[in-house]
């Protein structure tokens, strides 16, 4: 699991590190207003960090969702505490916010995240674009294969062909899978458009060849769509899911029946070593206490569907209202008998209850990942993980691409891996042609990296992009 990082060092005293802490618990508004104005105040002497945690991990903001303090929790907020931070049971505020049930600080917190997550990669966008000049023009082809251990599933899971295209600060991907997930997936001939040298709202844009339109990638989404997906959040389950990578080692594989030799073969141009990746564990938990017994029936059909071969997600109902009914709050938990000094007394990590009881389910499932190093491919890691940088955010399955890569791989370039993208779902990945190119080759033609003229825009053909 990703572990929690203590900011405010290891076992902080509670009276000298968590001030922000302790106005929250007591729901002390004016002197936590006075703290968060003291922080610009470079004569203040008192260090106070707003992303600071105590010894369970938790930041104020998390225990202002968890106690339920929604005036607390929007004056952090102002003052922009961060909202993906997890603690040491590796759950951010956003995730405490869904479990205690109180739509609007749900809605507050998840407005925020997306806008850090926009200011952040906003603050990396002139480093990436100037990663992107300094690399070097080329053409990249890769095949996705995925598979499943579930049954029926594997035999309907798509493959895809992609090729990149990188020129300047632009980068083009073309693919005939627009969207994927466990529950469905869009297939299609789509090209992905970066264009680093326009401004940032058109350097994101997606083609759909065949129906002639192209959608820039939004920034904003609706009101209506925000509200959705609050609704989503307070009806599924709360998933912490995530790829175990420490610690994780390489062995090469063995050929042969009687003389057993390190597996080297030719992967199209390339020779390539074999190794195992041991120790990868995708380690999952849910939340479900703050779900109804009629969310927990609708949830275990969607999954039944699925898992009979059914890859669309389930349809509404064609009789239900135009306008939707929104999920109102749960009703509170009880108000905790807790006191600042007996939660700070707790051991580290093993915090009293604050919030709704949790109900959770834990599992753990090792997968078996594969990976074939080739030190002839001429692409360098770094290479990769710079085109990733831009396409990852839009596509899911690149993202776990992405994650592998990043991991301390054995000599050579991973020309071809095995990873799981999924909890039920793995990925062969294959990289099978990359050339440099110049300014003046034919498949470089800045053509190629403009919407043709003859596109019209529609703002609405993807919309989960």
């Amino acid at each position: 699991m990703e572990e929690a990082v203590n900011i405010n060092g290891p076992n902080p005293s509670p009276t000298e590190s968590c001030h922000l802490h302790q106005a929250v618990f007591k729901n002390d508004l004016p002197a936590l207003s006075a703290l968060l104005r003291g922080i610009k105040d470079k004569n203040n002497s008192t260090k106070i960090d707003i992303a600071g945690k105590d010894l369970h991990g938790n930041t104020a903001l998390h225990l202002a969702v968890m106690l339920g303090r929604r005036e607390c929790a929007q004056l952090l907020l102002a003052h922009g505490a961060p909202v993906k931070l997890k603690n040491t049971a590796g759950w951010s505020p956003l995730a405490e916010a869904i479990s205690y049930g109180e739509r609007q600080t749900i809605a507050s917190l998840l407005r925020r995240l997306k806008q850090q997550a926009k200011s952040e990669m906003g603050n990396r966008r002139p480093d990436m674009i100037e990663g992107l000049r300094n690399l070097g023009d080329f053409t990249l082809e890769l095949k996705w294969d995925f598979s499943s251990w579930v049954p029926l599933v594997s035999r309907i899971l798509p493959s895809d062909i992609c090729k990149i295209s990188k020129r300047g600060a632009s980068v083009r991907l073309d693919t005939t899978l627009v969207d994927f997930s466990e529950m469905r997936w869009e297939r299609g001939d789509i090209t992905f458009l970066y264009r680093g040298d326009e401004v940032p709202e058109h350097s994101l844009c997606v083609l759909d060849n065949k129906a002639g339109v192209y959608q820039y990638v939004r920034h904003q989404e609706s009101e209506l769509e925000f509200e959705d997906e609050v609704d989503l959040l307070m009806s599924s389950d709360i998933v912490a899911a995530q790829i175990s990578t420490k610690p994780i080692t390489f062995t090469r594989e063995k050929a042969g029946w009687i003389w057993r030799e390190d597996r080297a073969e030719q992967l199209g141009n390339y020779q390539a070593d074999f190794y195992t990746v041991n120790g990868m564990v995708l380690e999952s938990r849910k939340r479900r206490e703050h779900l109804s017994e009629e969310d927990l029936q609708k949830n275990r059909a969607i999954i039944d569907s699925f898992s009979k071969g059914n890859t669309q997600a389930i349809e509404a109902d064609p009789a239900a209202p135009a306008e939707p009914t929104r999920r109102e709050s749960l009703v509170p938990p009880p108000t905790p008998g807790v006191t600042w000094a007996e939660y700070s007394a707790c051991p580290a990590g093993q915090p009293p209850q604050l919030g709704r009881k949790i109900v959770s389910k834990i599992s753990s499932k090792q997968f078996k990942a594969t990976v074939a190093m080739s030190e002839d491919f001429p692409m360098k890691v770094d290479m990769l993980l710079a085109v990733l940088e831009v396409i990852a955010p839009q596509f899911k399955h690149f993202n776990k691409l992405r994650d592998f890569v990043t991991l301390k791989l054995p000599p050579g370039f991973p020309i071809q891996v095995n990873i799981p993208v999924l909890p039920t779902v793995s990925a062969k990945v294959t990289f099978t042609d990359f050339k440099w190119t110049d300014a003046g080759d034919d498949g470089q033609e800045q053509e190629r990296f403009q919407v043709p003229d003859s596109y019209s825009l529609d703002p609405y053909r993807f919309p989960d992009l």
